[in-house]
C-alpha cells in the first residue's frame, strides 16, 4: 500500500514531508475535519441572524450538532482503536477547529484575520509537535 504523502512547502528551496501510511489515521482526521465543519455552523451560524428567536438558533444549532456527533463520535473511535491516545485526539481535534472556525470566520462572519492569530497558530502546531514526539 502506498503512504499518503502531504507536502507543505515554506519557500521555493524548503520543504517538509509528512507520510502519513496509515489510511485510519486519514480517515479519523477527514472525519474530524467534516465534524468541525458542522460544530462550527452549529455554534457560530445564528450569529449571523441575530433576528431570529434564541429557540430557533438553539434548535438550528442542535439539528446541526446531530450530523457533528455523527462524524465527531466514528473519528474518535477510529483514531483511539489504532493508536491515538485521547489526549493526540483532542489536541488535533482543536487545532483543526481553529483553522475550521477561522474559515468560517472570514468567509461567512466577515471578520478580519489577524496576525495575533496566526502567530496563536504556530504555538498550537508546536503543542502538536510536543504531543507526537
Amino acid at each position: 500500500m502506498q503512504p499518503y504523502r502531504l507536502l507543505f512547502c515554506f519557500n521555493s528551496t524548503d520543504s517538509v514531508t509528512v507520510t502519513i501510511s496509515k489510511p485510519h489515521t486519514v480517515r479519523t482526521i477527514l472525519l474530524l475535519v467534516c465534524s468541525n465543519v458542522f460544530m462550527t455552523f452549529a455554534w457560530y451560524y445564528h450569529l449571523k441572524h441575530t433576528d431570529w428567536p434564541l429557540w430557533q438558533a438553539i434548535l438550528l444549532s442542535w439539528g446541526l450538532a446531530f450530523f457533528e456527533y455523527c462524524l465527531m463520535v466514528p473519528a474518535n473511535r477510529i483514531g483511539y482503536e489504532h493508536g491515538f491516545s485521547g489526549f493526540q485526539l483532542k489536541i488535533i481535534q482543536e487545532v483543526i477547529t481553529l483553522v475550521v472556525f477561522s474559515v468560517f470566520a472570514v468567509l461567512v462572519l466577515k471578520e478580519p484575520f489577524h496576525l495575533k492569530y496566526l502567530i496563536s497558530f504556530f504555538f498550537l502546531i508546536g503543542a502538536v509537535y510536543f504531543m507526537f514526539k
